[in-house]
């Protein structure tokens, strides 16, 4: 997604059975305040809690440059046919025709429902098969064990730990690393369709 022959024609609309995956724009500046303001939320994020909306149109502007840049891709997730949204995902770094390092968030109120595992397949297919990815990652900050859940039920495979990986904020992480390969993905799902 780096080169102009594989840049998107528009940005993307995707959905499953119960959520539309959405552009991320100005009228969801409270909505993304809302998010980045909840210190569960950013507990395992880079991210400091966002003290106003000023600072949450920053964010909704990185995501637009991400994507015009043909660098990355995150979409606002959306309840069927409501235009407020309660959480993001999206391909944080897109090699093109290689990999892409997936990301993602909801609002704390809706944990448990299965939400994320129904839309991250969604990203899932439309990477390996819109963008043409041969892995798909993730890093995951020490102590996330809901994230290493969600993965492991989604066939990631975890391949170790990177010692002081990430520098954030005058600290170093250990991030644990894991990987879904495109040839495993096609053993394991049927290919179903999410793009309107």
């Amino acid at each position: 997604m780096n080169t102009d022959e594989n840049r998107l024609d528009g940005f993307p609309f995707l959905e499953t059975n119960r959520f539309d995956l959405v552009e991320i724009n100005e009228s969801h500046i409270e909505n993304i305040f809302e998010l980045y303001s909840d210190k569960k939320v950013t507990k395992f994020f880079y991210l400091i809690p966002l003290k106003n909306k000023l600072e949450a149109k920053k964010e909704i502007d990185f995501y637009k440059k991400r994507f015009k840049d043909n660098i990355g891709i995150r979409w606002g997730i959306a309840l069927k046919n409501q235009s407020e949204i309660i959480g993001t995902l999206g391909y944080n770094k897109i090699v093109k025709d290689h990999k892409g390092r997936i990301g993602y968030d909801l609002q704390s109120k809706y944990w448990g429902k299965g939400i994320m595992t129904e839309v991250l397949e969604a990203i899932l297919h439309f990477g390996f098969n819109k963008l043409k990815l041969t892995r798909i990652e993730a890093e995951v900050m020490q102590g996330n064990i809901g994230s290493e859940k969600l993965l492991t039920k989604l066939q990631f495979q975890k391949e170790g730990i990177l010692k002081k990986w990430m520098y954030w904020n005058d600290y170093y992480y250990d991030i644990s690393m894991f990987s879904l390969i495109k040839s495993d993905y096609q053993k394991l799902r049927t290919n179903n369709k999410y793009e309107k």
